[in-house]
């Protein structure tokens, strides 16, 4: 009777971590993807590329200096909660792509572009090496019409040059909600290295990225380069406390410089539908754009993204006791606004709620005068 119930429990056991272990290894190869809200750390930035096998472009872009994360996930598609199973037969309209999280002091977005030609084949509009069909395909999702020009530059520079006997092929395409890929797929180089590198090899992908890339004859275009926009403000001397108080009404200077919020539905901006740019109330460097700015419903100015990430810096904000996304100028280190979790499913619910204070507008035919012409094509 005793040895009966013995080995029942070991059975109990045996089976109870069987399910256990067969559930886990279930959710990290098959489960459905989940969408990924997170906001960027402070001073951090995005981007969305796709280069085929997300295992080789993962790998890739972790060896940059200033890049401190490459997540694998799922872009471009209709179908929501993806699975990789789903994604690889090309029965969903996304692609295998990757999230990296850099530091643009570090890094430019520029040679996050300019690496993913250099560790593909951009030429191939249906594929990837041997892996075939939409989904592997390569593609920059961009973020702002900032990112998109960027990446229609490089590809413009890249032909110009020459590198390719081809057309390049790779997207640029918005950004739509970012699904993380499966458990089994994140960092899968490291934990399945020995497959990971036979794949590679066998794929012919290490192979052209050195006939194209291994003489050295390119090497100056990922030389970094400077922003000219950013560029104008590296002089840029913030007033003193006395001047901006002089220069400034009371609500502008206790937002931008107490940190303050200004009234719902009763500031200057948050209905306004003309075409422009918003830029620093006290420096005006240029923040935000029309084409990017929407109806929240709450009453403050909101906008998917800023114009140009050079421009704004992110802090992590403990007032309310919970933690938020600050955002400041990067100049004039105005406060601006925050960063809150409720906007569109499609821009992964990001939404920068900014005070009306803190900004001006330039109305889309003054531009050229204040020397923002370089931003009119956004209204093209």
């Amino acid at each position: 009777m005793k040895k009966t119930v013995v080995w029942t429990v070991i059975l109990l056991v045996v089976l109870t971590f069987s399910i256990v272990w067969t559930y886990n290894w279930y959710l990290g190869r098959f489960a459905p993807s989940l969408p990924d809200i997170s906001s960027t750390k402070n001073g951090s930035a995005v981007a969305y590329v796709a280069g085929g096998c997300f295992w080789c472009t993962e790998s890739d872009f972790e060896k940059l200096y200033g890049v401190s994360e490459v997540v694998s996930g799922y872009m471009g598609g209709e179908v929501e909660n993806p699975t990789y199973k789903q994604v690889t037969e090309g029965s969903t309209g996304h692609r295998e792509m990757v999230k990296i999280t850099y530091d643009p002091n570090k890094i430019s977005y520029r040679q996050l572009v300019l690496e993913l030609m250099r560790e593909t084949d951009p030429t191939d509009a249906d594929g990837s090496f041997h892996d075939r069909g939409h989904q592997y395909t390569s593609a920059v999702y961009y973020q702002s019409e900032s990112e998109k020009n960027i990446a229609e530059d490089v590809i413009k520079e890249l032909e110009a040059r020459n590198v390719f006997d081809k057309p390049i092929a790779t997207r640029v395409e918005p950004a739509s909600t970012f699904w993380i890929a499966e458990k089994y797929h994140q960092d899968f180089y490291k934990k399945s290295s020995i497959r990971y590198k036979s794949y590679r090899k066998g794929s012919g992908r290490d192979a052209f990225i050195e006939s194209v890339w291994g003489g050295g004859e390119y090497d100056d275009l990922f030389e970094k380069k400077v922003n000219n926009s950013a560029s104008k403000w590296e002089n840029y001397q913030k007033p003193d406390d006395k001047t901006l108080r002089e220069i400034l009404t009371p609500i502008q200077y206790k937002v931008t410089q107490e940190d303050g919020t200004e009234k719902p539905f009763d500031n200057e901006y948050w209905d306004n539908h003309e075409e422009g740019i918003y830029v620093d109330i006290v420096s005006g460097e240029p923040l935000f754009s029309s084409t990017e700015k929407f109806d929240s419903g709450t009453g403050w100015p909101s906008f998917l993204r800023p114009l140009d990430l050079d421009f704004v810096t992110e802090r992590d904000d403990y007032k309310l006791l919970v933690r938020r996304t600050e955002i400041r100028s990067k100049y004039a280190d105005s406060h601006l606004g925050h960063i809150i979790l409720d906007g569109p499913i499609s821009n992964n619910k990001i939404r920068y709620c900014m005070n009306s204070a803190a900004l001006r507008f330039v109305p889309k035919d003054e531009l050229e005068e204040e020397g923002l012409g370089e931003y009119l094509p956004l209204f093209d």
